[in-house]
């Protein structure tokens, strides 16, 4: 069964910098996609970045591109997700999430979402 259980969100002023964490199990983490979405109050969730099996392909939410950098440890079965320079439009509960498919790639598909996700953490920006 998969898991995965994300950590590092909090409270930050606007023009700094979080790192975000998602721990997976269940399966081998190497083999598949990852990726994080966001859902603010009041609107619906939204793809911020992906990343493949390898780490050598990713992918970005116009909205973050120059800010976020997702990378991964496939030794350490994590995903993560650096956020600099952040807005307090940034503000939203992100979530972790992966591919049902081994070796799969299109992130075209990942705007209306993975098969996997976790419980998100909150990420609040302050104006």
């Amino acid at each position: 069964q998969v898991q995965l259980v994300e950590s590092g969100g909090g409270l930050v002023q606007a023009g700094g910098s979080l790192r975000l964490s998602c721990a997976a199990s269940g399966r081998t983490f190497s083999r598949y996609a990852m990726g994080w979405f966001r859902q603010a109050p009041g609107k619906e969730r939204e793809f911020v970045a992906a990343i493949n099996w390898s780490g050598g392909n990713t992918y970005y939410a116009d909205s973050v591109k120059g800010r976020f950098t997702i990378s991964r440890d496939n030794a350490e079965n994590t995903v993560y997700l650096q956020m600099n320079s952040l807005k307090p439009e940034d503000t939203a509960l992100y979530y972790c999430a992966t591919e049902g498919a081994m070796w799969s790639w299109d992130p075209k598909r990942y705007a209306s979402g993975m098969d996997y996700w976790g419980k998100g953490t909150l990420v609040t920006v302050s104006s």
